[in-house]
């Protein structure tokens, strides 16, 4: 359960087992990790659709063997019909979380995968992309057991979720929460796979497919539009990063929230806790985290809006200032609001220096509920997250993209590992990255024992609306204690592995070769690789 693997050439890591098998195939026949990394986020989308599918958003971080890594932000941005008065006219305060007003985004990911494909290629990536897909096809067409995940998720949201158009039809086969182990297929999905694998992913956006989407989208009522869906592109932008005595941290710049991930680890270092696993450990990543989503909320927003320097935010000066305020016997006062998500977080990693960290998520679980009949599509509620407040952050405006929890990391370390890493879980994603990173890197826990090790969240993630401290409960009493003691809002959950902490996951190349990964022994994945 805790073991890593460690591969000669190149391996990859997921949250769903067909995912990393599909990730294998394509290094076995001789793909790089580029083209592995997509193969596996095509074949997840279909294999654990509570948590990803095609029509939803990704963000890429690609670190070439030269070195230098870029960033791809494949989210997609508010219909045209998506104005404030569009929602106040219909009677709403906030923007509905499920159903056809919740499916106001352009889907992104799709568009990322065409980036990523022309990235790998750039570094000797060679494999049609029928190849990268057929996994994913095959998987729809046949169908797929399901997962004890996705089961629980569909009974747990039922009633939010079976009127959303298509959900039942596609995910509750005779009006019933499918029982672990059913098997169900997406047919639609598989046709539209195919066709994508012949005429080129494009034509999601501006071919048959994308005409096929905007149909159905009309259809329901959504406010996105054919040209919308046209006018949509991923672009590539500089990634964040930081100094830190460990290396180069790298992470995506807004509107993800990777801006408080890079915070975590900077903030928590100049703490100089000595020791894992105690109560300075713990206390002083939460106090990192509360004062890094301080930061993010008034900062992260749509890159082309964003306000502030975030350059001088990550400065040494601004760093060292902020890690003063924080009381290593004390907690500061909490809740702060919180944003909750489901997302899948896969890497790969070669003997050729290329590493991938991959995030991939449709929002809420299952999104907006919403299938789209003729393309077998899942449709995001990542437009959720805008607020009907002009003056907010991040106001509701047609072409804005929303905020987003999903922040792939990597990191280039001083002793010549190139490691990437990330989880799914919402707010949880900082708290986890910064866990994992800590506990491996500061400390030098195996990898494996790192992503196992138990772990908490402060927040709210899965939809729930609790924001008090959660622990696993393998954590020793006389850290619980003392964390009471320090006035942290602490819960104890009855399970030693939750699925409230996220599903984690990391693919390390060491220098001197060979290459290691692992997954959290709370999904349904692992790690392989040749």
């Amino acid at each position: 359960m805790h073991e890593s693997v460690r591969c000669a050439r190149a391996v990859v890591a997921a949250p769903h087992s067909l995912a990393v098998e599909a990730g294998r195939r394509i290094l076995a026949e001789g793909g790089n990790a580029v083209e592995a990394a997509l193969a596996a986020a095509a074949a997840i989308a279909v294999v654990y659709p509570h948590m990803n599918h095609l029509g939803g958003d990704g963000f890429w971080l690609i670190r070439e063997p030269s070195g230098r890594v870029h960033y791809i932000e494949a989210c997609g941005f508010a219909g045209a019909h998506a104005t404030t008065a569009f929602y106040r006219d219909k009677g709403y305060d906030t923007i509905p979380f499920r159903g056809p007003l919740a499916a106001l985004t352009v889907p992104g990911a799709v568009g990322g995968w065409e980036l990523a494909r022309a990235a790998g290629a750039a570094v000797g990536g060679r494999l049609p992309l029928a190849d990268l897909l057929a996994p994913a096809i095959a998987h729809a067409r046949a169908g797929v057991a399901v997962s004890r995940s996705q089961a629980e998720l569909t009974a747990a949201k039922r009633a939010e979720l079976e009127d959303a158009p298509g959900f039942a039809a596609t995910f509750m086969p005779g009006g019933k929460v499918p029982e672990v182990g059913q098997v169900i297929a997406n047919p639609k999905l598989a046709d539209t796979l195919e066709h994508l694998a012949r005429a080129g992913l494009d034509d999601f956006y501006r071919g048959d497919v994308g005409r096929e989407i905007a149909g159905d989208l009309e259809a329901i009522g959504s406010p996105v539009t054919r040209a919308d869906l046209q006018r949509y592109r991923a672009v590539t932008r500089a990634p964040l990063s930081v100094r830190s005595a460990h290396g180069t941290l790298y992470n995506a710049p807004p509107p993800t929230q990777g801006l408080a991930s890079l915070l975590i680890l900077a903030l928590f270092e100049r703490l100089k806790v000595p020791h894992a696993e105690d109560f300075a450990y713990v206390h002083g990543l939460v106090e990192a985290t509360k004062r890094a989503f301080l930061v993010r909320d008034k900062v992260v927003c749509d890159f082309e809006h964003l306000r502030h320097d975030l350059a001088a935010i990550l400065s040494p000066a601004a760093l060292d200032a902020d890690a003063a305020r924080i009381d290593m016997r004390r907690a500061l006062p909490w809740p702060q609001p919180a944003a909750p998500g489901d997302t899948i977080w896969l890497g790969a990693t070669d003997a050729s220096g290329l590493s991938v960290s991959y995030i991939q998520s449709i929002f809420f679980e299952f999104g907006s509920g919403c299938v789209l009949p003729s393309t077998g599509v899942l449709m995001q509620n990542r437009g959720a997250s805008f607020s009907l407040d002009p003056k907010s952050v991040n106001p509701l405006v047609p072409g804005r993209r929303p905020f987003h929890t999903l922040n792939p990391a990597l990191a280039e370390l001083k002793d010549g590992r190139v490691m990437a890493y990330g989880t799914m879980g919402g707010e949880g994603q900082p708290q986890t990255q910064a866990m994992v990173f800590t506990r491996h890197v500061f400390y030098g826990e195996p990898l494996g024992a790192a992503i196992a090790a138990p772990r908490w969240l402060l927040g709210r993630t899965w939809g729930s609306v609790q924001t008090n401290l959660r622990l696993e409960n393998r954590f020793d009493d006389s850290v619980v204690s003392a964390l009471l003691k320090a006035g942290h809002d602490v819960e104890v959950l009855p399970e030693a592995y939750s699925d409230t902490m996220g599903h984690a996951g990391a693919v390390v190349l060491h220098p001197k070769g060979g290459v290691e990964g692992a997954h959290d022994p709370r999904a349904d994945g692992g790690a392989a690789g040749v």
